[in-house]
């Protein structure tokens, strides 16, 4: 009896032993833990959690046309639940105001003009390439991390029909006719995205060689001025509308609202010019340091989807930029439509301070 009882503490004892070793791994091994991925997990939730705290909300600066932002504004948030909030003004005032608020942006994205427009600005914008820019159309990529081209406006004329009678506009060479004189809506390039591309494609077709800086480019420019008799349109609306109410003959726009007016039966036509014309690619930016960034991906990744790109170009008069999305019957064919083969958005955005230092120059001599 005594024998089995000294056996049996023996077991207990090696039991309790093997008890303590066991619990004293476990210990050992968790106080060992690389600092390192402890860390990194850190990181990681931390991140998760401002992903997952980031508001529902998302703030839209755009120079857009009313049409085009409540299609595609109302479809985002449908798709997202994001609550956009739009503030609606010009290129140029829309910039000024993410110039003032770039130590506490108020806005998270900026949907108005193109590249050429906005190069000089690009410190205020965050690198972002969206995960659809392989699907775009060539030379409507996102070359240089900041601007993603969503949707082309190509520069055009909007012409009266009633008022132009047997005037021939086909062309740049025929806004010189005298008998529009003052009857010519164009805006300011130095504050209107669409003016500006306008003047640029008036630059290259009466250029030598389609030089938009040669001597024979700014001579045309300085007869046109004279055929405005000193008429500036106040806004870019002001040149589309101001046609369509019958106050001008012919403006120099964009495409998007002159065709909207054909598209609802008014008195007008859209007309491109018969030298050649250009398609800047309008392109959204996400604002640098935006409150809600991860929101503004989404919106980027939205507008140049298959579903939105097919839909404003089917719906609207808008053309998408996606490779193979669909474009509305009313509107002018890519086929009939001709482009300028040496035109170079680069380097009409390194040159744009010189473009519109050397307008600026002509516009006021043309008032001596």
């Amino acid at each position: 009896m005594k024998i089995k009882k000294s056996w049996l503490a023996l077991i207990l004892a090696a039991l309790m032993a093997i008890s303590v070793t066991a619990c004293s791994g476990s210990k050992t091994e968790t106080t060992k833990q690389d600092p390192t991925t402890k860390n990194q997990e850190t990181n990681n939730n931390n991140n998760n959690n401002n992903n997952n705290n980031e508001e529902n909300v998302l703030v839209v600066y755009t120079a857009r046309s009313e049409e085009l932002n409540k299609a595609v504004i109302s479809e985002f948030e449908k798709e997202t639940g994001i609550k956009v909030e739009l503030v609606t003004a010009g290129t140029g005032e829309l910039l000024k105001r993410v110039e003032s608020e770039k130590d506490n942006p108020l806005g998270d994205i900026l949907w108005a003009a193109d590249r050429t427009m906005l190069a000089a600005s690009e410190d205020l914008f965050m690198e972002y390439v969206s995960k659809e820019d392989g699907n775009m159309m060539e030379g409507f990529q996102n070359t240089t991390g900041y601007f993603s081209p969503a949707f082309a406006d190509p520069a055009v004329f909007i012409v009266n029909t009633d008022l132009k009678g047997d005037i021939k506009i086909e062309g740049f060479e025929d806004l010189l006719n005298p008998k529009l004189k003052g009857k010519i809506a164009f805006g300011d390039p130095v504050n209107s995205s669409s003016a500006f591309q306008s003047l640029v494609a008036m630059l290259y077709a009466m250029g030598e060689n389609n030089d938009p800086m040669s001597d024979k480019a700014w001579e045309f420019v300085d007869q046109f001025l004279k055929n405005l008799d000193g008429k500036m349109a106040n806004s870019s609306s002001q040149v589309y509308k101001g046609v369509a109410e019958g106050e001008y003959i012919v403006g120099l726009t964009w495409e998007d609202p002159a065709a909207k007016y054909v598209k609802e039966g008014a008195n007008v036509e859209v007309v491109f010019p018969k030298e050649g014309t250009i398609f800047p690619g309008e392109s959204v930016q996400i604002i640098k340091n935006c409150k809600h960034p991860e929101n503004a991906k989404k919106f980027v990744d939205f507008m140049l989807s298959e579903e939105v790109q097919n839909r404003v170009g089917s719906e609207l008069t808008v053309r998408p930029l996606r490779k193979g999305a669909k474009l509305a019957d009313y509107m002018t064919p890519q086929s009939e439509i001709k482009l300028f083969s040496n035109y170079d958005e680069g380097w009409v955005a390194a040159n744009k301070l010189a473009i519109t230092n050397k307008f600026s120059e002509h516009l006021e001599s043309s008032m001596d």
